[in-house]
């Protein structure tokens, strides 16, 4: 095989990937632009609102990635027993998914309703500026109360698309997903700023629109899977037992445990991350909010690519194609990351005038420009870190990514930002800089476990 044959594929082999990543992208890019124009909105209310709204969000995070966490390391095995063409598989997987995602549930509520003012003054630090810091503790929970009501669906909805995914079908997430964010902007404008007869709710009004939102949302998914049993047979049944293999239940555990742990581990490094960027001020938080909500846009990309590299590639090694899915795997990477290299340029190019559209502080939208073209210049490094994580969990090697993604960042990029945030005066963005270029030494590590095949692994044979 010559060298370009070894890292590019053909027409049908890209057709192939971007019949699974496009509609993820569609979605996520959907999503993300509402939640772009939600930031917007909620600025033009004032900076302190917007700062308030963010540091719940990324709360809020924590739990959404655990229940990410939770479903994938479950749909690890979803997706290799669709390749093998075992729907009752599938279906206990399903199942498995139920019972974590409602302890998920149950467990983010409470520590949510009881520690949540603690945990946003964390974030609430700047001298001389007691009043602005009371009012974004004051719109931060108000907008947090509110969200508790749509963690619910948002974890039911989760659990129906990840599986939909896994069985190959990813239109019916995207068209669920671009619904509920047109339901979102369209409620956001009318309950923040109180049109068409509504009073103007500011932050209660945001939380309210996306609450009701991620109820369609999981309407839809829901409604379209019990009614197309054809295309998606697991759901026959799923519901008339709850039984689940104990031998499957204990592999799960095994499998995902490691998994859940990453995500929750990973959500909160990066909370406390944020927390240490935070000790440079309440312009340091709205800027990095900015450029945060921008960039996540231009993601979507390798998001969607880290998804497409998790089905097809799972789908190959649960039919014992080792081969072919090391060849995939090697092919999506090398294109996730290219594509990135474009989408970084055109961000740092661009990046000064996402900011002018916010009614905040000429510093703040400076800051969140510059610190937008650092997260623009490292966008190819996101790209193959986050291929080498879904490529070695496709594997079903989540020990590996344990090690790899979470307990990376909390030996090595928590600590730095630890040191430099508190024992140094170094400014946000060197600061912020130094953060994000620590993870090359990572690249390298999983350049190395990705080349060596050590996620070459089919996980279900025994269940069969």
């Amino acid at each position: 095989m010559n060298r370009k044959g070894k890292y590019f594929g053909d027409k049908a082999f890209y057709k192939m990937a971007l019949t699974v990543a496009v509609p993820i992208m569609i979605q996520n890019g959907i999503t993300n632009f509402v939640g772009l124009l939600d930031n917007i909105m909620v600025g033009l209310v004032g900076t302190e609102q917007m700062s308030g709204i963010a540091i719940v969000n990324q709360l809020l995070l924590v739990f959404n990635l655990a229940v990410f966490g939770a479903i994938s390391g479950v749909g690890i095995f979803g997706a290799q027993f669709y390749g093998c063409g075992d729907q009752e598989g599938v279906r206990q997987t399903f199942r498995f998914k139920l019972y974590v995602g409602a302890g998920i549930l149950f467990l983010g509520i409470l520590a949510l309703f009881t520690g949540g003012e603690r945990l946003i003054l964390l974030y609430l630090h700047g001298e001389g500026n007691g009043p602005a810091l009371q009012a974004t503790l004051g719109y931060g929970k108000q907008y947090l109360w509110v969200m508790l009501f749509g963690l619910a669906p948002f974890a039911v909805e989760e659990i129906y698309a990840s599986t939909l995914r896994e069985c190959g079908e990813t239109k019916v997430p995207m068209v669920a997903g671009a619904v509920a964010v047109v339901v979102n902007l369209a409620l956001n404008y009318v309950l923040i700023f109180g049109k068409l007869g509504f009073p103007a709710l500011g932050v209660v009004g945001a939380a309210l629109a996306t609450v009701i939102s991620r109820y369609v949302q999981a309407v839809v998914v829901i409604a379209w899977t019990h009614t197309h049993t054809r295309r998606m047979p697991f759901i026959v049944g799923a519901y008339r037992q709850w039984k689940v293999s104990g031998h499957l239940a204990a592999n799960i555990v095994k499998k995902g445990t490691p998994l859940l742990c990453n995500e929750i581990l990973w959500a909160a490094g990066m909370a406390l991350l944020n927390q240490c960027y935070s000790l440079r001020g309440l312009d340091a938080v709205a800027a990095i909010n900015i450029s945060s909500t921008i960039s996540n846009l231009f993601n979507v990309v390798f998001i969607a690519m880290g998804s497409c590299i998790a089905i097809l590639v799972g789908q190959l090694l649960g039919a014992g194609k080792m081969e072919e899915a090391q060849d995939t795997a090697r092919k999506l990477i090398v294109f996730s990351v290219l594509s990135c290299v474009v989408l970084g340029s055109l961000l740092f190019a661009v990046a000064p005038l996402f900011p002018q559209h916010y009614n905040t502080s000429p510093r703040v939208k400076e800051l969140a420009a510059q610190l937008l073209r650092v997260a623009a210049g490292c966008m190819p490094l996101y790209a193959f870190l986050h291929a080498a994580y879904f490529t070695l969990r496709s594997g079903g090697k989540t020990l590996i990514t344990f090690f790899f993604d979470s307990v990376y960042l909390w030996c090595v990029n928590i600590p730095l930002a630890y040191v430099l945030s508190r024992f140094t005066g170094l400014p946000i963005l060197p600061l912020y800089l130094c953060c994000q270029l620590s993870d090359c030494i990572k690249c390298t590590i999983g350049f190395v476990l990705v080349r060596r095949g050590v996620w070459l692994n089919n996980i279900i044979k025994a269940e069969q």
